[in-house]
């Protein structure tokens, strides 16, 4: 089998305003000391209204979500308890005017330095998902495969549709912040390790990007862990989407793993149609259509959500994980996709079913 990992990036909200709340420290130490979570399941982001975790190397579906249960709810109780609400959802609502606090950090302040306007903006919260790579000639050989089904994996976590108090107009609004840093997007082709290192190294070099952990690539080699890591999924309301996502994004780089030893040609549409469609996913999501980049043609997102289905098949099968993602995909298509259902929230609520929303189903407990 085939381990995973996950990282998810949470906001802490004002019960009342549902405004961002400066208690990230307060948070991290009642997390600190609580005995069922792990030093290395706590990380501090950017801002000091956010909260990270990542999850031990898994190799089962029920062992991520069983981890990211366990966090959830010790982070619901700890946030409690200095009088906020977590929230898994990819953007902030409502912001402050002020700039926002930012974690203690010396990389942090340079971010700010070198690009004030994106970092004053970053209430944004993604879903990261790593799969094991036997090396990294193998990884970009898989990261040349994947690109083309990129954009539907945004379109299935679309779950940001707020920003500035007002409908984006977006399923991922998180997704659109994104493109405004230097290096963002599907990632290119390359030739091999030497040509990866290579560009990244120019990039670099150009003062454009504070170092390389600032590709905003949706996609890349982790440069922690012998993994691909994608990045262009939304961190989810539930715990069960985010491992439904880890699973379908286990069986794309299994497929393309297997392609590549079978030398099989990559599919390499054009850049701009990448590009596009990646913007088309994050503005739709599942409920139009997206761009099928093995012809270049729109088609429904149910029917090339089928079509990626029997690409990676035999990877759900021998990962033993298909079971599991049709159910999960079937509860998305009777509840919506995370932006659906924060939208149907505020409709029909306002404010106040919203949070209850972001409350309750960051534990799954009503």
């Amino acid at each position: 089998m085939t381990s995973l990992g996950l990282e998810e990036e949470y906001l802490l909200l004002d019960p009342d305003s549902g405004l961002p709340a400066d208690h990230a420290a307060e948070v991290q130490e009642l997390l600190e000391a609580h005995p069922g979570v792990t030093p290395e399941e706590i990380q501090r982001e950017l801002l000091s209204c956010q909260i990270e975790t990542a999850t031990p190397v898994c190799q089962s579906l029920a062992e991520a979500e069983g981890a990211l249960l366990n966090f959830r709810r010790t982070l619901a109780e700890s946030a409690s308890s200095v009088g906020s609400i977590a929230a898994a959802t990819a953007t902030a609502p409502w912001i402050h005017q002020d700039y926002p606090s930012l974690t203690d950090k010396q990389r942090y302040e340079d971010l700010r330095v070198s690009a004030p306007g994106i970092v004053g903006d970053q209430f944004v919260n993604g879903l990261h998902v790593h799969v094991e790579i036997p090396d990294q000639e193998s990884g970009i050989r898989a990261l040349n495969r994947i690109r083309p089904w990129i954009p539907l994996l945004t379109a299935l976590s679309v779950n940001s549709p707020f920003w500035l108090g007002r409908d984006s107009g977006f399923g991922s609004w998180r997704v659109i912040h994104y493109r405004r840093w230097a290096v963002q997007g599907i990632p290119p082709v390359f030739a091999d390790v030497a040509d990866y290192e290579r560009r990244i190294t120019r990039l670099s070099s150009t003062g454009a990007i504070l170092d390389r952990g600032v590709l905003t690539w949706v996609a890349r080699l982790s440069d922690t862990f012998p993994t691909i890591e994608l990045r262009a999924c939304d961190v989810q309301l539930e715990a069960r989407d985010s491992v439904l996502l880890g699973a379908l994004t286990r069986a794309l780089v299994v497929t393309a793993l297997g392609e590549a030893t079978a030398d099989t040609p990559p599919v390499e549409p054009d850049p701009e149609l990448l590009d596009a469609s990646l913007w088309q996913a994050a503005r739709d999501g599942m409920q139009h259509h997206l761009m099928d980049l093995r012809t270049a043609e729109p088609v429904p997102a149910d029917r090339l959500l089928g079509s990626f289905l029997d690409h990676v098949g035999p990877a759900l099968e021998s990962e033993g994980d298909l079971a599991d993602v049709t159910a999960g995909l079937a509860i998305i298509a009777e509840q919506g996709t995370g932006s659906e259902r924060q939208r149907r929230a505020l409709h029909d609520g306002g404010m106040t079913a919203l949070l209850s929303l972001y409350r309750e189903s960051l534990t799954g407990e009503q």
